[in-house]
């Protein structure tokens, strides 16, 4: 099980906002073309790293906060402002339930990588299913629904925000591993599992 003391996780939490802030959406546009949206791996890792369910609250006002402002003063489109956005809720907050799981599971071995792919294989599927499914069938977008669209959509879409996801998943296993094992050495006695 992966422990952390409130002050890492203090510290984790915050680079999470800095990430939620530089790369939700069009806000930095200039950052936006360099780096693809974190928030679905954010709301992962912050099941993952952060113990209490005050962050996954904290994590949603802010996109909600970043999206709002980006559409209010920032010049954003509000294509994605439906009353379908109110599935995000479910879909991040499947995320944060993977991570939390995942976090249960954790072990500094090897042996990690099969429940840590399984969480992330449920995660992602859930959130798509939620954001993307709710988008498709509730936003009043689309004229027209059939099940067979959605699902050539998700083939087109998803892929994407697994990519990304990925990407940011990739960043925070490396720096796990490297401050795991910075820990070992300096504390050989350690009974920490990383």
């Amino acid at each position: 099980m992966l422990t952390l003391s409130n002050r890492n996780q203090i510290w984790i939490g915050l680079v999470l906002v800095l990430f939620m802030i530089v790369t939700r959406g069009h806000h930095f546009a200039s950052l936006q073309n360099l780096l693809p949206g974190a928030s679905w791996a954010i709301f992962f890792l912050a099941g993952v790293y952060l113990r209490s369910i005050w962050p996954l609250l904290g994590f949603f006002v802010l996109s909600w906060w970043l999206d709002f402002a980006a559409y209010t003063w920032g010049g954003a489109s509000g294509f994605c402002l439906t009353p379908a956005y109110i599935f995000l809720l479910p879909a991040y907050t499947s995320l944060w339930l993977a991570g939390r799981w995942y976090a249960k599971q954790h072990q500094f071995a090897w042996r990690t990588f099969m429940p840590l792919s399984l969480s992330i294989i449920a995660g992602l599927t859930l959130c798509e299913l939620f954001s993307s499914g709710g988008f498709y069938f509730f936003s009043g977008r689309f004229e027209e629904t059939t099940l067979i669209e959605f699902f050539e959509r998700l083939i087109k879409f998803f892929p994407m925000y697994i990519e990304s996801f990925l990407f940011y998943a990739g960043i925070a296993v490396v720096t796990h591993a490297a401050f795991a094992l910075l820990y070992q050495q300096f504390n050989p006695h350690s009974n920490t599992t990383g």
